[in-house]
């Protein structure tokens, strides 16, 4: 049975400035859980900050390394996940630019993410065709490394079926290579006399007689070898369904639950909103921040009992307080009990509890940018062996291998 560390996660970060705690609860932590399960590509996309930034990148460059830093000190570890630069892999550029021959426009348009951000960033002119084209970068991003799965909120589920299709419709137009079968056949006979045997016999009952079981029978069998290539495991997988050599893996969507951030006005935390607590945050503009965040309204008074729910501090306090600490809040601001410095007193101290490691690690990294450089120099030259070997077979898969 094929495990999770025979699976590829692959996710990236725009380097837009410093990173807060949306980005710490939403995104990040899961990454740290990941890496432990999956082999985990993680990407600065500075191209796409380019998409929106392309008249004033000056910054992208120092936001590239905050947010290295950033990462490097909630925990993200190189010795578990590639941790690289976008731009530093210039194969996906080349991957973007082929891709781009077979996706119909129309496939681009309809993201929805396409209007809505030249709806909200309005004041920018993204008439552009790297705006366009981004989905199809972030496509390139991911089947690149053949990724099985990609971390996202809901927000971001389109752009994965994209990805998808994309992956689907190469496969179709360019999976069968010459001598297929006879090369599919050399493939299981790697995996053993038994495991040949049984891959045949499954193949077999799905192909003659439609068993359906038995094709996911047949797919865990190639999954869990460990002793052939990841292009040979390509190619017995496609045999399996009557097509050609599977080239990408459609990658899926992986949904996790992540809390609702709030931020301090009680939106989603975000810099368009200038709502955010940094990662880094001295401790006393955290305090600050959180004193004064607005309250129920109908709480005018120290002795006028409040509502919970209309109150956007107990918002945070279901991220960080426990039962018995919520319990306190609603029997508390309910009777009035409690004042609404009173109730936001311990999450101040959560907050600052939880950044104090985070802060002393981004210290020594802070301290040491020759080990931060070697670091992403070292997940660069990894990913891009993967991402040499990926080109290589899309360029003899589209006859563009000339040797």
């Amino acid at each position: 049975m094929a495990t999770s560390a025979n699976y590829r996660v692959m996710s990236g970060m725009r380097p837009t400035g410093a990173l807060h705690l949306g980005h710490y609860h939403g995104v990040l932590k899961n990454w740290v859980r990941l890496q432990n399960e999956y082999e985990c590509f993680f990407s600065i996309v500075d191209w796409h900050a380019l998409t929106t930034e392309y008249e004033t990148p000056g910054a992208i460059e120092r936001n590239v390394w905050e947010m290295i830093i950033d990462w490097l000190a909630v925990g993200i570890n190189p010795g578990a996940a590639k941790l690289y630069i976008q731009s530093r892999i210039p194969e996906h550029a080349e991957l973007h630019l082929l891709l781009s021959m077979l996706t119909p426009q129309s496939w681009l348009e309809r993201v929805p993410s396409y209007k809505e951000q030249q709806e909200r960033l309005h004041e920018k002119d993204l008439t552009t065709y790297g705006f366009l084209g981004y989905p199809l970068l972030q496509t390139a991003d991911i089947i690149i490394f053949k990724a099985s799965y990609v971390p996202v909120g809901e927000d971001q589920v389109a752009h994965v079926e994209m990805a998808r299709e994309v992956a689907r419709r190469f496969n179709y137009l360019y999976g069968r290579d010459p001598g297929f079968e006879s090369k599919a056949e050399r493939a299981a006979r790697k995996m053993g006399k038994k495991n040949n045997k049984l891959y045949f016999e499954l193949l077999n009952k799905y192909q003659e007689q439609g068993d359906a079981q038995a094709l996911e029978k047949a797919r865990a069998l190639v999954e869990a070898q460990q002793n052939i290539s990841i292009s040979d495991r390509e190619r017995l997988v496609g045999y399996l369904e009557g097509g050609g050599k599977m080239i990408f893996p459609e990658p899926r969507a992986l949904l996790t639950e992540a809390p609702k951030m709030p931020g301090t006005d009680g939106q989603k935390m975000s810099k368009s909103y200038n709502n955010t607590i940094s990662l880094r945050e001295p401790s006393a503009r955290v305090e600050d921040k959180v004193r004064t965040m607005p309250t129920d309204p109908a709480r005018i008074r120290r002795k006028d009992p409040g509502d919970p729910e209309k109150c956007p501090v107990w918002d945070l306090h279901k991220v960080y307080s426990d039962e018995s600490l919520k319990d306190w809040v609603q029997q508390g601001c309910r009777s009035a009990g409690i004042g609404c410095l009173d109730c936001k007193k311990p999450l101040i101290e959560a907050i600052i509890r939880e950044q104090a490691p985070i802060r002393e690690r981004a210290e020594d990294y802070i301290n040491d940018p020759e080990t931060v450089r070697a670091i992403i120099n070292e997940g660069c030259e990894t990913a891009r062996d993967v991402a040499r070997e990926t080109l290589t077979e899309v360029r003899e898969a589209m006859g563009l291998d000339y040797a």
